[in-house]
């Protein structure tokens, strides 16, 4: 869900676009010398729990953002592929549109993917046909000023962890997308299609300039004396105000129905994860602290409690930052889940929604190579981590290399908290997915071979047992690394995934 990009320009209010064909992602080396498929076709065993409730002013739970919906489950109340026959398609960029899509959305209305994707050079919004992945319409966005320090700098590090420029937008209620853009404007675009065909129309425009400081980094000016401090997620609460934070700690709420902007500041914290909304208020996680924040009558964020968690000594490789790399997920009976950065193992903490009393904490993967910077999946009683230790991003990652891997399920007791499995798959960097009604956890997977091959899958694994039920070959080479971005599932039983070199698609036959 991070990627390189670089652009400059004044938006248009409307850019559209005929439907454009693609070229696949090319293979690298040793595709014949690797399986297309490994197991066996799963039957569906759905998990436990209550459905995640709608957010009334967001699209409904599986199709409404980067984490599927308002609790950040990350989860989807319809099936994925369960390994029939599997089919992979992929799209390249093709006539300068963008490759490495970071969060895909299913409009439920038209059918159609609505994607934020990024490739050096762009970052746009695209309209995508979910058979054929050819775009319908795009709409051009600005580039982040983290590319000019990239690019001035000599710091790709800037960009590889920068979280703003759009990927945490969600679909609202009406399936248009709300985004914050690197202009520091929310923009809520609807897809429209007319005799010309698809486009996107820009119907509300919140600017925030005046409420954050914006003195970032431009190609004439590259080391500006004031601060930029970049949008990076917004989403909207039960009552409809939509919320905003700021990579160096600010949380803002806008009323969408007079333009109201309200905004707070936490002193000497940055947060670099989106944010989670229930009826009962909104968690947002800081690189110190995780918080339960509301509104008072004016729209100002309140925060109702904060929770300090320990943060370690150092950012670990797996992370983007010193301090929590998950968005927090909440959960059935008014629960919310985060991860630490403690040493040597990273923890897994659950809270109490109201008070934010700790219930329980479980230490996860080996001493040393623990750390994650996914959100969990959460259903019912339980959790799924992945473990991101020994990926940095796609750039340092050698051919043949992997993470040091493995994902656990933590479920939820009276008394506490247990491991109920741990599997040896390797998820360098994926937000992993779970199906409810499959049963089925999806990850993309690269095990390490000393051929330097980079074999990279979309996996399935048993959400009962941990086991692995099957594998299917997306690609080899640089090119099929996701580099942050997740796996999509869409309610046509697709799985998609967002690559360096464009977009992955794997669906039963």
């Amino acid at each position: 869900m991070r990627s390189i990009t670089v652009m400059s320009g004044i938006l248009a209010p409307v850019l559209c676009a005929t439907a454009v064909s693609a070229a696949p992602v090319p293979d690298g080396p040793g595709k014949d010398s690797v399986p297309a498929y490994v197991g066996a076709p799963a039957t569906p065993k759905a998990i436990p729990g209550s459905p995640v409730p709608s957010n009334p002013h967001m699209a409904r739970p599986g199709t409404a953002a980067m984490h599927a919906d308002s609790w950040a489950s990350d989860t989807y109340p319809f099936l994925g592929p369960l390994g029939r026959n599997p089919k992979v398609v992929s799209t390249a960029k093709a006539g300068g549109l963008p490759a490495l899509c970071s969060t895909v959305n299913y409009a439920a209305r038209t059918h159609l993917i609505v994607a934020q994707c990024t490739n050096v050079g762009t970052f746009t919004l695209r309209l995508i046909d979910p058979k054929t992945l050819k775009d319908l319409a795009t709409f051009k966005l600005p580039a982040r000023p983290s590319t000019v320090t990239a690019v001035t700098g000599l710091d790709v590090d800037a960009v590889l962890t920068d979280t703003s420029g759009g990927a945490y937008y969600y679909l609202d209620d009406k399936d248009r997308a709300v985004l914050a853009d690197s202009n520091f404007h929310v923009r809520r675009f609807a897809h429209v299609r007319d005799g010309e065909g698809w486009k996107f129309k820009v119907t509300d425009d919140w600017n925030l300039k005046k409420y954050v400081p914006h003195s970032c980094p431009t190609w004439s000016e590259p080391e500006p004396k004031g601060v930029c401090d970049p949008v990076t997620s917004v989403q909207p609460d039960w009552k409809g105000d939509i919320w905003w934070v700021t990579r160096k700690g600010r949380v803002g709420t806008i009323d969408p129905k007079t333009g109201r902007v309200k905004v707070v500041k936490l002193k000497g914290e940055q947060i670099q994860n989106s944010f989670a909304a229930s009826r009962d208020g909104v968690s947002v996680v800081s690189d110190h602290a995780l918080y339960k924040f509301r509104a008072d009558a004016q729209g100002r964020p309140k925060a109702v409690w904060r929770k300090p968690y320990d943060r370690g000594t150092r950012r670990k490789s797996g992370q983007l930052d010193q301090g929590s790399g998950t968005t927090p997920t909440i959960l059935q009976g008014g629960l919310v889940a985060i991860t630490d950065n403690a040493e040597p193992r990273m923890n897994v903490l659950v809270h109490r929604m109201s008070d934010g009393e700790l219930l329980c904490k479980v230490p996860v993967f080996k001493p040393g190579k623990s750390a994650t910077d996914n959100s969990l999946i959460g259903f019912g009683r339980s959790l799924v981590v992945e473990n991101n230790s020994g990926y940095r991003n796609f750039i340092e990652l050698a051919s043949g290399a992997s993470s040091h891997g493995g994902l656990s399920r933590i479920d939820i007791t009276d008394s506490g908290c247990r491991t109920v499995w741990t599997s040896k798959e390797r998820s360098p960097s994926t937000v992993a997915k779970a199906s409810v009604p499959g049963g089925l956890v999806y990850a993309y997977t690269k095990e390490p071979r000393k051929d330097g091959v980079d074999a990279w899958y979309l996996t399935a694994i048993d959400f009962h047992t941990g086991k692995t039920v099957f594998k299917v070959l997306a690609g080899t080479g640089k090119l099929f690394d996701n580099n942050w971005a997740p796996v999509t599932l869409t309610p046509d039983g697709a799985a998609h995934v967002g690559v360096v070199g464009g977009l992955v698609t794997v669906r039963d036959s």
